[in-house]
């Protein structure tokens, strides 16, 4: 689902001059070099001509920095999906009148409090790491927010290993601290590893979108077999947040070699040559970055970005998740219905989309409002499909009462995110001189999780439209 002026990302290995070839290769710290200033990057880490360079330009061998962005965009996400298919732990389990002995409100509010505490703290830095970065270098952001957020999940797998039945006033307000910490670090994360894929080509973010919708689908998949192998929520909720701490380790290690491979190192040498040709002294005095400029031109795919999320969010999960099965006899029974019919369909398919929209990007950046704004009527027929929000009697009629009509419906929903959701994102640079493409990438990130805000509060009032809105 993306820094001021977005400092020079690590560049371990000088370029030998084509005029002195027989020089021997000079090693620069990646610290050191971080810390050097634009002109002398340009001019020493990339000596060699530009056009050996551009005649032979290094290729991404094997698609390792194609793969590093995938795991990175898994790693996005991997706190959310963890969080919302651990349901039966907190809600079940840990608040559930078994191991209370009493039915206390907590879990009927925690769901809530975790949509709202998860993703507003995103929303929150992910704006503010485009005009305030953190440490200002994007090493810094990505490493420590990397690190907070194993720190929360250690935290968390602590909890599931107390016995916290006397305590669930302390459980509960200590898990949302330890979600809202560990979503502000996620958005900053967020926004880093965006700004960095779109200053490579445009299919490196539509790989940060493709493991976002990866992350989804992995984590479906990992719900449904603890439904059938592992019945025990504490068991499942041990699972979750140990594989999420190995993905964010993996996450970490993984970023530190992107600095050392010669396809990362080309790209970001012809994004700093891009900048000192534009010459950055039109901005203003100081360097200053337009950013309102910025947004202006990048804001039709800025918009486009929005509605595609808000228009996902106001169904997926809320109303997707609580439409009931119509037949009896349907294949996937009641066990299995809302795992397979909403999880893992919408994620197989968003996945599904996001690699369709690396082999072609239609339609066009002008045309692409037509069908993200037709996106939007999937919200009323989700509406009168089999819905039943938990302690609502709705007085809407039930129009779609074939559950493989309701199936395709969300196999639309979950095709035509990801893959407008990723044109939309590899769009947005393009619409900005290419020093800019960092700072778009990152506007991009901050009108995603905006989208997906809006989105969930919109969620929050169809069970009030279902209860009181007849046709």
């Amino acid at each position: 689902m993306v820094a001021i002026c977005l400092k020079q990302l690590h560049l371990h290995n000088r370029f030998t001059s084509v005029a002195s070839k027989q020089e021997p290769v000079q090693m620069t710290s990646t610290w050191e070099v971080n810390n050097l200033p634009n002109n002398k990057l340009n001019s020493e880490i990339f000596c060699m001509d530009d056009s050996v360079l551009q005649s032979d330009p290094p290729k991404d061998r094997w698609n390792i920095v194609y793969l590093i962005l995938v795991l990175h965009g898994i790693g996005i996400l991997m706190p959310w999906n963890m969080f919302i298919n651990a349901k039966s732990y907190f809600v079940d389990y840990k608040l559930g009148h078994d191991y209370l002995g009493d039915d206390l409100y907590y879990a009927s509010i925690f769901m809530a409090y975790l949509t709202i505490g998860s993703q507003f703290p995103s929303l929150l830095f992910n704006w503010l790491n485009i005009f305030c970065p953190i440490g200002g270098k994007l090493t810094t952001r990505i490493v420590w927010s990397i690190l907070t957020e194993v720190l929360c999940f250690i935290f968390t797998v602590a909890l599931v290993m107390i016995n916290t039945s006397q305590i669930p006033a302390l459980f509960f307000w200590s898990t949302l601290c330890s979600i809202v910490l560990l979503n502000m670090a996620n958005g900053i994360y967020n926004s880093s590893v965006f700004g960095m894929a779109a200053k490579l080509p445009a299919k490196y973010i539509g790989a940060v979108v493709l493991g976002t919708n990866l992350s989804g689908t992995f984590t479906s998949i990992a719900n449904i077999a603890s439904i059938s192998i592992t019945p025990d929520a504490r068991t499942a909720a041990i699972y979750y947040f140990t594989t999420a701490l190995f993905v964010l380790l993996t996450c970490f290690n993984t970023y530190f070699a992107l600095p050392s491979n010669r396809f990362y190192k080309f790209h970001e040498h012809i994004y700093l040559q891009k900048i000192e040709n534009q010459d950055l002294k039109q901005c203003g005095d100081d360097d200053k970055i337009p950013y309102w400029s910025i947004f202006k031109q990048a804001g039709p795919q800025l918009i486009n970005v929005f509605f595609v999320f808000f228009v996902t969010l106001s169904i997926f999960p809320a109303v997707h998740s609580d439409i009931k099965m119509s037949s009896k006899d349907f294949i996937f029974g009641e066990t299995y219905y809302t795992s397979v019919m909403c999880f893992l369909t919408f994620n197989v398919c968003a996945l599904i989309g996001t690699y369709l929209s690396t082999l072609v990007s239609w339609p066009k950046p002008k045309w692409l409002f037509v069908p993200v704004a037709l996106r939007i009527l999937l919200i009323p027929l989700f509406l009168i499909c089999n819905y039943h929000p938990i302690g609502v009697t709705r007085i809407m009629p039930v129009l779609i009462e074939n559950d493989y009509v309701f199936w395709t419906l969300g196999a639309i929903l979950g095709l035509s995110s990801g893959y407008y959701s990723s044109v939309a994102m590899m769009y947005t640079p393009s619409c900005v001189e290419p020093r800019y493409s960092g700072i778009a990438g990152m506007f991009g990130a901050a009108v995603l999780l905006t989208g997906i805000c809006c989105g969930i509060l919109f969620g929050m009032i169809t069970p009030f439209i279902v209860r009181h809105v007849s046709i």
